[in-house]
C-alpha cells in the first residue's frame, strides 16, 4: 500500500454534503483509531496549523457498512511518512501531498481500492458555516469600527480599512452558530499607530458601530461563495471567501465552509470584552449568528 502522492480532492468548498470516492490509504494510529484517506471527499477536516473550524461529523460507507467518522484532520506526506494531524509543514507546501484523514474507531473491512460514500451531518455543517461566515463579517465590521483609532498607515483589508483583525489576531475559534476571536494589543501594535489607550472609553461605541454595520450587511442578503484558485480541487490549494457586500466585493483567504447567502441569517451580534494581561491588553470578540 503506497502513500498518497496527490492531494485529496475536496468538494466541501462547494457546499457538498455527500461524495463518492475510493479508499487510497489506511493507517492505524497509536490511540487505536484508524485514519482512512479517500481520493475525494465532502468532509471538512480541522487543520492543526490554524485550527479555527472544527471537523464535520458524519459517516463513510464501504460495502454497505457505515462507519462513524469520529474526527477528521489534515494529513500530509512527502512520500515517506503520513503525518496525521501533526504535519511539520504548512498546508500547501510544495513537494507534499495533503489529504483528509477520516478517523474511525474500527476500520475492519476498509481496504485500499474500495469504493466509499461520504455523508456529512447537515445540521452541524450549516451551524459551523453560519459561524464562519459571521466571523468573517464581524472581523470586517470590527476593522471598520476601529478605523478611527489608527494614527499611522498600515495594511488594509479588502474594504480599504486598517486591518486590525490581521495585525492583532492571536486565535480564532469557529463554533456552531458563532465564533470567538482574540486580539493582542501590545507594544508592537501601538508602535504601528493603534491608539490603544483610547479603546476602553470607546469600547461601547465601537461595539455599536460594528453591530450596525453587521446588521446592514445581513439585511442586504449578499451572496457568499468560495473561489478556488484556478479552479483547483486539492485540499492544499488556495481558496478565498467571496462576499458581494453592498459597498463592493470583499475576499478573504479561507479554507473553511460557509453559507451561500446572507439571506440564510436572521441576524448576528458582536460582543467585545477587554482584559489586561502582562504587557498587553486582550480584546475578545464573541460573535453569535442567528440562522433564518
Amino acid at each position: 500500500m503506497s502513500l498518497p502522492s496527490t492531494d485529496t480532492a475536496v468538494t466541501y468548498p462547494d457546499g457538498d454534503l455527500t461524495s463518492t470516492g475510493a479508499v487510497v490509504f489506511v493507517q492505524s494510529l497509536d490511540d487505536g483509531r484508524t485514519a482512512v484517506v479517500l481520493d475525494r471527499t465532502a468532509f471538512h477536516p480541522v487543520d492543526p496549523v490554524w485550527p479555527d473550524q472544527p471537523a464535520d461529523a458524519g459517516t463513510i460507507t464501504v460495502d454497505g457498512r457505515a462507519y462513524e467518522v469520529v474526527d477528521a484532520v489534515v494529513g500530509a506526506t512527502d512520500g515517506t511518512t503520513l503525518h496525521v494531524g501533526d504535519a511539520p509543514v504548512r498546508t500547501g507546501t510544495e513537494g507534499w501531498a495533503f489529504v483528509v484523514c477520516h478517523l474511525v474507531q474500527d476500520a475492519t473491512g476498509i481496504e485500499p481500492g474500495a469504493a466509499a460514500a461520504v455523508s456529512v451531518d447537515p445540521a452541524r455543517r450549516r451551524a459551523l458555516s453560519a459561524g464562519h461566515t459571521a466571523c468573517h463579517l464581524a472581523s470586517l465590521a470590527l476593522n471598520d469600527a476601529l478605523s478611527g483609532l489608527w494614527t499611522k498607515e498600515v495594511a488594509v483589508d479588502g474594504r480599504g480599512r486598517p486591518n486590525f483583525d490581521q495585525l492583532a489576531i492571536t486565535s480564532s475559534r469557529i463554533l456552531e452558530g458563532g465564533s470567538v476571536d482574540e486580539y493582542r494589543i501590545g507594544k508592537s501594535l501601538r508602535k504601528k499607530g493603534f491608539a490603544a489607550a483610547d479603546l476602553p472609553a470607546r469600547l461601547d461605541e465601537v461595539t455599536s458601530a460594528a453591530n450596525r454595520t453587521l446588521a446592514d450587511w445581513i439585511a442586504s442578503g449578499a451572496a457568499i461563495s468560495i473561489v478556488r484558485e484556478d479552479g483547483r480541487q486539492g485540499l492544499g490549494d488556495r481558496r478565498r471567501w467571496h462576499a458581494e457586500l453592498p459597498d463592493g466585493v470583499v475576499e478573504i483567504p479561507c479554507g473553511g465552509t460557509h453559507l451561500r447567502s446572507l439571506t440564510e441569517l436572521a441576524g448576528a451580534d458582536i460582543h467585545l470584552d477587554l482584559a489586561e494581561t502582562e504587557g498587553a491588553v486582550v480584546l475578545t470578540m464573541r460573535t453569535t449568528a442567528h440562522l433564518a
